[in-house]
């Protein structure tokens, strides 16, 4: 008993994002509980899905709890009316993104013996094919300017200098760069590296380009941070000096929008726009897909040719021949 109370505990509900067990959950007994709180924290690693799940999941139970739905009493053509309901008002990625949480949760929970059978497993979600990325890219003359206004004569201009291009560089996730320590950029022969532990457990090495070479250089001097090698890389900052914290993305992403701002590129840019400029240029400029995929850590080399922009100046071009 006092193990399952430990597991269920309000700090694990918190992990999760939620202030107490939905009641579709805590009326299954103690078991399904415990097992609720182990599928967020012991079965899904990365944070971020965590935490998207679990909102998820917790407009789900809400919607039981009112209709009075008891766990036991799931079954396909009660998800797929609240499927039906969440497309009113959501997007199809986001009606997916629903399912596949349920779907998870509830294979999780038969696994454990708590239900028979996986109400979600024969639930068809709306059908969404993407062949183009909405993340805003840069050019390769607006991610120049950008970089080249950046005032480099104070230790925060390095240090955004720095980051902005290890994030274009490595066309590493803004949650992998700023996870970097000191020790993640390291010598290899005569060449400097970067090592990002991405998403899904991967580990990527690879050698830095030159100019994110000169940044990195600049800052680590500038910072004084080149024998620290087990210290955040990208710190936080506060009255001109390094914290000793490590930069979040909410950090990052505030730093870029200013950055651009100040340079006067007019692009609802992100952290995740590096990314996709990285990948664009890289492949303008006689770059493989197949690199590109392995460079990014991407699963699949669909994923990667979301990122790739080529076809937009071809599309521009195109349509400018419509002489009328």
């Amino acid at each position: 008993m006092a193990s399952e109370s430990l597991i269920v505990s309000p700090r694990n509900l918190a992990r999760v994002g939620f202030e107490s067990l939905p009641v579709v959950i805590a009326s299954a007994g103690e078991n399904a509980s415990r097992r609720f709180i182990e599928f967020f924290t012991a079965n899904i690693r990365n944070k971020n899905t965590r935490r998207a799940y679990a909102e998820d999941v917790r407009q789900f139970c809400d919607w039981c709890d009112a209709r009075k739905i008891t766990l036991q009493q799931l079954e396909p053509i009660i998800i797929a009316g609240y499927i039906e309901q969440l497309q009113q008002t959501k997007s199809k990625p986001t009606v997916k993104r629903h399912l596949a949480a349920i779907r998870m949760l509830c294979n999780y929970l038969v696994v454990g013996q708590i239900i028979p059978m996986n109400p979600a497993a024969s639930v068809r979600g709306p059908k969404y094919t993407v062949r183009r990325g909405k993340t805003p890219i840069l050019n390769e003359e607006q991610a120049r300017q950008l970089l080249d206004s950046i005032d480099v004569s104070t230790l925060i201009g390095l240090r955004d200098r720095a980051l902005i291009g290890a994030m274009v560089f490595t066309f590493g996730r803004v949650t992998a760069v700023t996870a970097m320590k000191v020790e993640d950029y390291f010598q290899n022969g005569k060449k400097w590296w970067f090592r990002l532990h991405e998403k899904g457990g991967k580990l990527i090495e690879m050698p830095a380009n030159h100019n994110a070479e000169a940044y990195l250089d600049a800052y680590l001097e500038a910072a004084g941070l080149w024998p620290e090698k087990k210290a955040p890389l990208f710190q936080s900052m506060q009255n001109g000096k390094l914290t000793g914290n490590r930069m979040n993305q909410p950090d990052v992403f505030r730093m870029v929008r200013r950055r651009a701002h100040a340079s006067g590129v007019e692009v609802s840019i992100g952290c995740h726009t590096w990314r996709g400029t990285g990948l664009t240029v890289y492949l303008k400029n006689g770059g493989t897909l197949e690199k590109a995929q392995n460079m990014a850590g991407h699963e699949s080399s669909r994923t990667t040719q979301l990122y790739d922009r080529r076809d937009d100046e071809i599309s521009l071009d195109e349509v400018e021949r419509i002489l009328i």
